[in-house]
């Protein structure tokens, strides 16, 4: 059987990095995948939680677990739509934005570690495979501004 050149590599790469930022990430009382959506929240709250569910493809119940633990940890809170009554709108808490600046850090740390292992060649090739898979998939995972 054929070796897959590009799934492989990058299945294995999203790994690596979710077992490095794990280690990095706990020490603030949460998950990698709670780390990583209170970052998505400093740079994009409030948001709805159909746009959550989308960017991170988690299930609904999976979600609403993530989202009921930070709530209870104070780091975020869930407001009313102003727009429709029927959602939820999540914002973090000042808690919450210190502690996603600080996991900020350690990604923007972590992202200069590599990049400085590469040449800007390099790091635009990468991005034109990026582009690639989102071209070929045709799959948006997050609305344009």
């Amino acid at each position: 059987m054929k070796t897959l050149k590009i799934l492989s590599p990058l299945h294995r790469a999203t790994r690596q990095i979710h077992l490095y930022l794990e280690q990095e990430i706990g020490e603030f009382g949460v998950s990698n995948s709670e780390g990583h959506l209170l970052t998505y929240l400093l740079s994009y709250a409030p948001t709805s939680i159909g746009e959550l569910n989308r960017v991170f493809g988690f299930k609904r119940s999976t979600m609403t677990s993530i989202l009921d633990r930070l709530e209870q940890a104070g780091l975020l809170e869930r407001i009313p739509n102003p727009r429709d009554r029927r959602s939820w709108l999540v914002e973090l808490t000042a808690g919450g934005r210190t502690i996603a600046m600080e996991i900020r850090k350690i990604l923007d740390r972590f992202e200069g570690m590599i990049s400085a292992k590469l040449s800007a060649t390099t790091m635009a090739e990468f991005q034109r495979v990026i582009d690639t898979v989102g071209e070929e998939t045709a799959v948006e995972v997050r609305k344009k501004d």
